[in-house]
C-alpha cells in the first residue's frame, strides 16, 4: 500500500485535498493518506522520520518555515523519499515577480479575521435553515435549495457556508406535499433546484436505510415513485424558473462551484 503522508505547518488541509485530487486519478491503486499536522521543527521532521514515515510513501508539504522545509528536504533524501511542495514554487515565483519578501508565517490563511466571522455567521444560517426548518427570514439567504431526499441539499449548504461564506437555506419536495408559498414569492436567482438520476437516488436511499436501520416506508426506496419524485421536482423547477443541477456522479465540491457559477455569487 502507499502512504500519501501531508505535512503541514498548520492544519494539513490543503496538502491534503490536493493528495486526495491526485489519488482520485488511479482508481486501482491500494493508498491511504495520513495527515501530519503541526510540523514547525526540525526535531519534529527528524522524529516523523525514525517512527512513522515508512516506504513506499510520498509526501506532500505547505511548511513555510524555511529551517523545517529544510530539514524534510534533508531527511527525505536520507530516506529515499519523494517530497512534493505544494507551496513553495508558488510563494518563490511570485516573491520574484513583485520583488517582496514573504511573510513565511504558519496558519496565515486560517487567521482569524471577518471572513472568519463571515464563515462562522454562514455555518449557523445552514443549521438553522436547514431542511425547511424555517421561513422565518429566509428571504436573506444569498442561495435557497431544493430537492428531494438525498441530493445533497444539506452537504452542499454547509459547504457553500464554510467556503464561501455563503448562508444557504434548503428546502425538501416531497411528493404530494405543496411548497412553501412563500418559495414563489423569492427571487428566482436566488433558487437552484438539484436532481439525481433515479437509479442513483434509489441507490443513495437505501444504503442510509440500512445504514441508520430506519422504518422508512417502501415507497422512499422504491425505483418507480421515486422516478416519480424526480420528475415532480422538475415541474417544480420550471414553475420556479429556477437554476437546475445535476447531481448524479457530482461531488459536493463541484455542485458548490456550480451554484456560485450560475448565482454570480462572489466570496465575502
Amino acid at each position: 500500500m502507499l502512504t500519501v503522508y501531508t505535512l503541514s505547518d498548520s492544519s494539513g488541509e490543503t496538502a491534503e485535498l490536493v493528495a486526495k485530487s491526485a489519488l482520485s486519478q488511479f482508481e486501482t491503486l491500494d493508498a491511504q493518506i495520513s495527515r501530519l499536522p503541526k510540523i514547525r521543527s526540525a526535531d519534529q521532521v527528524k522524529e516523523l522520520f525514525s517512527k512513522q514515515i515508512k516506504s513506499p510513501s510520498i509526501i506532500v508539504y505547505t511548511l513555510v518555515l524555511p529551517e523545517t522545509r529544510q530539514a524534510l528536504i534533508e531527511e527525505a533524501q536520507k530516506h529515499s523519499v519523494i517530497i512534493f511542495d505544494i507551496l513553495g514554487d508558488l510563494v518563490s515565483k511570485i516573491e520574484s515577480m513583485v520583488q517582496a519578501t514573504p511573510l513565511r508565517e504558519p496558519g496565515l490563511r486560517l487567521k482569524v479575521d471577518q471572513s472568519y466571522f463571515n464563515r462562522m455567521d454562514a455555518i449557523h444560517y445552514a443549521i438553522k435553515y436547514d431542511d425547511g426548518q424555517t421561513l422565518n427570514g429566509i428571504e436573506n439567504a444569498d442561495v435557497i435549495l431544493i430537492g428531494v431526499s438525498r441530493t445533497g441539499k444539506t452537504p452542499s449548504s454547509m459547504y457553500l457556508a464554510q467556503h464561501y461564506a455563503l448562508k444557504a437555506a434548503n428546502i425538501p419536495i416531497v411528493f404530494g406535499v405543496d411548497l412553501p408559498k412563500k418559495l414563489f414569492q423569492l427571487p428566482c436567482n436566488k433558487i437552484v433546484g438539484l436532481f439525481c438520476d433515479p437509479l442513483i437516488l434509489q441507490s443513495f436511499r437505501s444504503t442510509r436505510a440500512s445504514a441508520l436501520q430506519m422504518d422508512y416506508s417502501s415507497e422512499y426506496c422504491d425505483f418507480d415513485h421515486i422516478a416519480r419524485e424526480v420528475e415532480h421536482s422538475k415541474k417544480i423547477f420550471r414553475e420556479l424558473k429556477c437554476e437546475v443541477i445535476d447531481m448524479t456522479n457530482r461531488a459536493v465540491e463541484e455542485t458548490a462551484v456550480e451554484i456560485v457559477s450560475k448565482l454570480q455569487l462572489v466570496n465575502r
